[in-house]
């Protein structure tokens, strides 16, 4: 069943240079539990399809559905429900606050749900747990190496269980091998069920997925399916 459908899918900016076109007609549909790299140069259009698929910004034109809602047509306050209930994002640059520890950071999106105290703290644990983070649940980020941040920002993005894991250059801040501890935790998500759209620039990271889609000038230029390397099966020294 599809969780993401675009069609004719464009974005215009008006700007003072003149009139840019990042996003012109794309059509995709991207099943649950799929697992797909966005991949592109700089310009080619993958980051302006991932702020609309993220609703951080709408489309200029075209239908969006999410989880079957119809994203175009929604106001500024429902597209802030739909990214809190639906989506959950993991940057490159993780993104915490500096000065609350592992557990108050992944408990931010509840907040923002309105749930108590309580089921916040029960949630945001079992998220860290899952992630392998539980002992580090009361360190702050400057007590954590990189690896573990990132590790912080996934449990995050998945506390409120959504629909959507939306990572945007995850391994850009990491080394080698620790970018490979990172993709080896989005692939055991993703076996366990956790749809991932991971946009990248990187060829390395994106052989990880199962499916490749390529932009180029606004478009889709290459879109199929691909045999993923299983980052368990690299070994440290490969990752290095």
């Amino acid at each position: 069943m599809a969780l993401i459908e675009t069609r004719d899918l464009r974005r215009v900016y008006d700007l003072d240079a003149g009139r840019v076109v990042a996003l012109d007609g794309v059509s995709l549909a991207i099943d649950q539990g799929d697992f797909v790299a966005v991949m592109g140069p700089s310009g080619s259009g993958k980051s302006t399809f991932m702020n609309l698929i993220g609703c951080l910004d709408r489309p200029s034109s075209g239908e969006y559905r999410l989880a079957g809602a119809a994203v175009e047509s929604l106001d500024a306050d429902g597209l802030a429900r739909l990214r809190n209930r639906e989506i959950g994002f993991v940057f490159q640059q993780f993104n915490l606050l500096p000065r609350v520890d592992a557990l108050s950071n992944v408990e931010l999106p509840m907040v923002y749900a309105g749930f108590d105290r309580k089921t916040r703290r029960e949630q945001a644990l079992r998220s860290l747990s899952r992630v392998g983070l539980a002992e580090r649940a009361h360190h702050r980020p400057m007590q954590l190496s990189g690896g573990q941040q990132q590790r912080v920002a996934i449990a995050r993005a998945l506390v409120n269980s959504p629909s959507l894991l939306l990572a945007d250059e995850p391994t850009g801040a990491l080394d080698s091998h620790t970018a490979n501890e990172i993709l080896s935790l989005f692939q055991e998500l993703n076996r366990e069920g956790v749809t991932i759209v991971l946009v990248t620039h990187d060829a390395e990271v994106g052989r990880h997925a199962h499916r490749l889609v390529r932009f180029r000038d606004g478009r889709v230029i290459e879109d199929r399916r691909q045999t993923p390397v299983d980052a368990r099966d690299l070994a440290p020294e490969a990752a290095e």
